[in-house]
């Protein structure tokens, strides 16, 4: 594995942190949606080696939905914009930090998606949520399908988005993606300059930002970005190399897929404008 580049000169600063401030915001709305904080130890006795953050429901969850965030910053960028329109609809939902991501972090050694699903199965059994639907974004839908394979008895439902559970190594060398190397895709995913943000925002948003000043940049990186960083570079090693459709857990369920795509192409197509998120 390439050791991290060193430092640059000459890092552009802001006065206030843009980023710090985002984040305290995005921890308001998670706590006005009704959901707290909540560390994790595991295992629950003894010396724990493992702590997954969670923003949990104030009062026992009815109907509960583990969202799964991405390769990002935290659990509260990522679902921040979706929580009011999720409690609306009768869902309670249920908002880890993936490890080495946010809060959560480990002393053991394992860097693999099925440890990641085990981590958060063990912190949903800890707090008595013993059966859940899931969402998984990007990173989070890798973990999610792990989850199912590993667990269906707990999980009931799955929603992948954005996540390639089909991508093999080989992949990357054959061009079907804007990185050819694992290494190329831990520097674009763990960026550590504004050009390296810049690349993965541009590649990332419908509509990227024609100006990203270098210095919020920097201050991105050093508030939410600096953290782990050789630990979310060797998740990215752990799951990408060596990776084989051939090797993945099957989950087979025609029936469901069928009565799925039945309900999917029956129902009315409604209009949206651009800036509805869809």
């Amino acid at each position: 594995m390439p050791p991290p580049p060193p430092p640059s000169a000459g890092r552009g600063r802001c006065i206030l942190s843009f980023a710090a401030a985002r984040d305290r915001c995005f921890s308001h709305r998670f706590m006005r949606a009704g959901l707290r904080p909540l560390a994790v130890p595991l295992p629950a006795s003894g010396d724990a080696a493992t702590t997954v953050h969670m923003w949990v429901p104030s009062t026992p969850p009815r109907n509960p939905l583990l969202l799964l965030h991405g390769f990002g910053a935290s659990a509260t960028w990522q679902w921040a914009p979706y929580l009011r329109p999720l409690i609306a609809a009768g869902f309670d939902p249920i908002v880890p930090d993936l490890v080495f991501f946010g809060a959560s972090c480990t002393r053991l050694t394992d860097r693999n998606d099925a440890f990641q699903a085990s981590a958060i199965k063990a912190a949903m059994d800890a707090i008595g949520v013993p059966r859940f639907g899931l969402v998984g974004v990007s990173y989070g839908g890798f973990v999610g399908y792990r989850m199912a394979a590993m667990y269906p008895e707990a999980v009931e439902k799955v929603v992948l988005v954005c996540a390639g559970v089909c991508l093999e190594e080989k992949d990357l060398a054959a061009g079907l993606f804007p990185v050819a190397t694992v290494g190329e895709a831990a520097q674009l995913l763990v960026p550590r300059r504004p050009e390296e943000v810049r690349r993965l925002v541009r590649l990332t948003f419908v509509r990227p930002p024609l100006i990203m000043p270098s210095c919020f940049l920097w201050d991105y990186i050093k508030v939410m970005g600096s953290d782990y960083i050789q630990e979310k570079t060797e998740l990215l090693y752990s799951l990408i190399e060596g990776r084989q459709l051939s090797t993945l857990p099957k989950l087979t369920q025609p029936k469901d897929v069928c009565r799925n795509i039945i309900e999917f192409f029956k129902e009315p197509i409604t209009e949206a404008s651009n800036d509805e998120k869809v």
